[in-house]
C-alpha cells in the first residue's frame, strides 16, 4: 500500500490537511468519495432557468452596486443573449466587488430562485472567462474536507492518485461479472469524473452501479474480516465442559413455570457450544421479558458442575443487584456459592469478595465493571456472562474475558433486537440465538401518546390506578444527557407528586443514590410498600414489579426507539392490563414525529430495533463506535441489503480458495478504516 508521503507531486502541507480526514495512503485517498456533484458541462441560458435547478449561466455583467436596505449585501446583473439574472452576494469581499465589475465576463453556477426582480442566484460559484474558456467535461465533484483544504487541491490530489495505477482487482473479475458489477478502476473514475450523461439522482443516493461495487466491496471485506475472527477463536483453547446432569435438571423443577420453546431452543443451542474445546461466543437476544436470565442461568449450571467458576457482569448497580438477588433465589436451594462485588462496597466486603474469587469458593460471581479490575484474581473462570453487552466497551469486554485461562467462554445479552441486517454485519463474527417468543400470561401493553397540555388528566389517572391497589411509574426525562439536570428534574418531580397526591406513598430512585438507598426504594416498590415511583432512566432495563401496570413517561420525543421500548418494558410483567403514556410536547421535529409513530404502533422489538436503526444508524444504535468496529462508509445496511447477502453468501468460499487475494482486499479496505477488533 503505498503512502501518500512517497509521492513528491504531494506537499507537506497537504498531507497534514489530509491526515486531518484520516488519509495517509493513496487507496484511501482514492476511497475518499464525492458528497455530491455539480453539473458545469453546459451552459444554460437565462430563458431557459428554472426555479429550484442548480444551473450554470454565462454573461456579462451590466450593473453592479453594494445595497443597504433591506440589508446590505452585494447585488449584480448579469446578462446573456435572452435576459437577465440577478446575483446577490450578502457576505463579500472587496475583491468580489472589483471581481463584479461592469463589464466583466462571468460563468456562475447555482441555485435558482424567484427574486422580486426576476431570476436570481444567492452566493453563486463565480469565475472569469476569455475566449478559450472552455466548459468542464465531466461533472464536478464536491467532496467532504476540512479548514485550509479547498475542493480544487482536493480534486488535483485525487487526480494524482488515480494516475498511481493502484487501482488493479484484488478478488477474482468472475466474481464481479456473476453479479454484474463494473471493474474496481471504471467505478473510482466514474464516481470522482462522471461523464456529462451519468444519471445524477443515482449518483447522488449512491444507486448507480459504480456506487454499488464500492459498496459490495466494504461489505465483503466485513464479511471476510469477521469470518476471519471466527475461524481465528475456533483455533483457541478452552475449557470443555460435559452437559449438565443435576443442576439444571434440579433448577428447572424449581421453577413455577416452564420454558417457552424458544427459551429450550436457545438454551440447547449454549449447552452444545460449552461442549467444545474453543470458546463460545454467543450473543444471546430477545425482546423485553423474553426470559434471557433464566436460560443465562442454565448455561452457568452447566459450567459450575463443571468445576468452573461463571462471572455474571451488568452496565448498572440496580441491573446487578437485581440480577444477585434472583440468582440467589434460583441458586442458593442448590447449594451454590453466590458473591457480589461492586465498586460501591466497604473494604472488608471487597476483601471477602476478592478471597472467595481467588480461592474459587465463589462459584458464581456478580458484579457490574468492578469485576474486570486488576486486584479481581479467578481461580478457574468458565464462562462470562455480560448483560446488555452494547454498554461496555471492547476493551471492558476483553479485559473480563482475560480473567481466565484457558479463554472462557462468553455469553452476551442483549434486550435490545438486533435488526437482522445488523446482525449479519456488525456480528457475523459471532454465534446468535434469539429468543422470539415471551412467556404466557404477559398482557399486552397499551401504548398512549398524549400532548404534555393534558397533565391533569394525566395525574387524575396515576391517582385511580394507585388508589385501586395498582402501582406506577414515573419516568423524568433525559434532558441532553446530563445526569445533573436529569438529577435536578427527578427531585423537582419526586417534591410535586408528594405536593400532588398527599395519600399516596412515593418513591425516588436516580443514578446519584448510593446503592443501599436505591435498592431499599427498589425493594419497597417491589413488595408494594410504596405506590408510586418517581424515577431517571436508570430503570430502564432489569427491573422487575409485576404489580406496576402503569407508566408515564415525560419528554418522550427526547428519547430514542429502543430506550423508550425498553422502558415500556417494566410494565405488562403481570397479568393485570397495562398501559405506557408518552407524553410529550406541542412542537415536534421530524424525527421526534416519526420515532413516537413507532413505538404508538407497534410493541415488536424487532421491528422498532429496525426503524431506530433507519432513524438514527448503527453506530447510535448498538454503541458500535466504542466496540471495535470500523462504521461502513460507503455501503447502507438498509440501501445494500441484497449486497450483504451476496457478500455473506461468497465469503467463506474466498477465504478457502483464494486466501492472498482476501489479505490484499482487507489491506484496501481496512487499513483507512482502523484495525478491525471484535469482542
Amino acid at each position: 500500500m503505498r503512502e501518500l508521503t512517497e509521492i513528491k507531486a504531494f506537499s507537506k502541507p497537504l498531507i497534514t490537511n489530509l491526515a486531518k480526514l484520516g488519509i495517509s495512503s493513496v487507496h484511501a485517498l482514492l476511497l475518499h468519495l464525492p458528497l455530491r456533484y455539480i453539473d458545469e458541462t453546459r451552459i444554460t441560458a437565462i430563458r431557459d432557468l428554472r426555479a429550484g435547478d442548480a444551473a450554470q449561466v454565462e454573461g456579462e455583467i451590466i450593473h453592479a452596486e453594494v445595497a443597504y436596505k433591506p440589508r446590505k449585501a452585494l447585488i449584480a446583473k448579469l446578462e446573456d443573449m435572452s435576459g437577465q439574472l440577478t446575483l446577490r452576494f450578502l457576505n463579500f469581499y472587496p475583491s468580489q466587488i472589483a471581481a463584479l465589475k461592469v463589464g466583466a465576463k462571468l460563468r456562475v453556477y447555482g441555485e435558482v430562485r424567484s427574486g422580486f426582480f426576476g431570476y436570481e442566484m444567492v452566493h453563486p460559484s463565480t469565475k472569469a472567462v476569455g475566449l478559450k474558456t472552455e466548459v468542464a467535461e465531466t461533472l464536478t465533484p464536491v467532496y467532504p474536507t476540512v479548514a485550509g483544504l479547498t475542493q480544487p487541491s482536493l480534486r488535483k490530489a485525487i487526480g494524482i492518485a488515480l494516475a498511481q495505477n493502484c487501482m488493479q482487482e484484488t478478488l477474482p473479475a468472475r466474481l464481479y461479472r456473476d453479479m454484474r458489477l463494473p471493474a474496481f478502476a471504471d467505478s473510482l473514475r466514474a464516481l470522482h469524473n462522471p461523464p456529462p450523461d451519468s444519471v445524477l439522482q443515482a449518483l447522488e443516493n449512491k444507486e448507480s452501479p459504480y456506487w454499488r461495487r464500492l459498496a459490495f466491496d466494504e461489505l465483503l471485506a466485513q464479511q471476510l474480516s469477521m469470518r476471519k475472527h471466527y475461524a481465528r477463536r475456533r483455533s483457541v483453547s478452552a475449557p470443555q465442559f460435559s452437559r449438565s446432569r443435576l443442576l439444571v435438571s434440579a433448577l428447572l423443577k424449581s421453577l413455577p413455570f416452564a420454558l417457552t420453546q424458544a427459551q429450550q431452543k436457545v438454551a440447547l443451542e449454549i449447552e452444545q457450544d460449552l461442549t467444545q474445546p474453543h470458546p463460545m461466543q454467543r450473543l444471546l437476544q430477545g425482546d423485553v421479558g423474553s426470559g434471557k436470565t433464566i436460560v443465562a442461568c442454565m448455561a452457568a449450571l452447566q459450567s459450575i458442575e463443571n468445576n468452573w467458576q461463571v462471572a455474571f457482569m451488568a452496565p448498572t448497580e440496580i441491573l446487578a443487584e437485581q440480577h444477585y438477588r434472583k440468582m440467589l433465589g434460583w441458586l442458593t436451594p442448590l447449594n451454590i456459592q453466590i458473591t457480589w462485588l461492586t465498586g460501591s462496597q466497604t473494604k472488608k466486603e471487597r476483601e471477602a469478595a476478592l478471597a472467595g474469587i481467588a480461592d474459587g469458593s465463589a462459584q458464581f460471581v456478580v458484579g457490574t465493571h468492578a469485576l474486570f479490575q486488576d486486584a479481581v484474581r479467578f481461580r478457574n473462570l468458565g464462562l462470562a456472562i455480560i448483560d446488555e453487552q452494547h454498554r461496555f466497551g471492547v476493551h471492558q469486554r476483553l479485559a473480563l474475558r482475560q480473567k481466565g485461562q484457558p479463554e472462557p467462554h462468553q455469553l452476551m445479552m442483549s434486550a435490545t433486537p438486533i435488526p437482522r441486517t445488523l446482525s449479519m454485519s456488525y456480528y457475523a463474527d459471532l454465534d446468535v440465538s434469539v429468543i422470539d417468543e415471551l412467556p404466557p400470561g404477559r398482557s399486552p401493553i397499551v401504548t398512549k401518546l398524549i400532548s404534555d397540555s393534558r397533565r391533569d388528566e394525566i395525574l387524575q389517572r396515576v391517582r385511580e390506578a394507585c388508589l385501586q391497589g395498582n402501582q406506577a411509574y414515573w419516568v423524568c426525562p433525559l434532558i441532553e444527557e446530563s445526569e445533573a439536570l436529569q438529577l435536578a428534574t427527578a427531585n423537582d418531580t419526586f417534591a410535586l407528586m408528594q405536593n400532588e397526591f398527599p395519600e399516596l406513598k412515593i418513591g425516588l430512585v436516580h443514578g446519584r443514590m448510593k446503592p443501599a438507598e436505591k435498592q431499599a426504594v427498589m425493594a419497597a416498590f417491589s413488595a408494594g410498600e410504596l405506590q408510586l415511583l418517581v424515577a431517571t432512566t436508570v430503570i430502564e432495563v432489569g427491573v422487575d414489579v409485576p404489580n406496576a401496570s402503569l407508566m408515564v413517561i415525560e419528554h418522550a420525543e427526547r428519547m430514542g426507539l429502543s430506550q423508550l421500548h425498553q422502558l415500556r418494558g417494566r410494565v405488562g410483567r403481570g397479568a393485570a392490563k397495562s398501559t405506557c403514556i408518552l407524553l410529550y410536547q406541542n412542537k415536534l421535529s421530524e424525527t421526534a414525529r416519526a420515532r413516537l409513530k413507532v413505538i404508538y404502533e407497534s410493541n415488536d422489538g424487532f421491528a422498532i430495533a429496525q426503524a431506530d436503526l433507519h432513524i438514527r444508524g448503527p453506530g447510535e444504535l448498538l454503541g458500535v463506535r466504542q466496540s471495535g468496529v470500523p462504521m461502513l462508509r460507503i455501503a447502507d445496511l438498509e440501501r445494500d441489503a441484497d449486497l450483504l447477502e451476496a457478500a455473506k453468501s461468497v465469503a467463506d468460499g474466498l477465504l478457502e480458495k483464494h486466501p492472498q487475494q482476501v489479505e490484499a482486499h482487507l489491506d484496501r479496505w481496512m487499513s483507512s478504516a482502523g484495525d478491525l477488533v471484535k469482542v
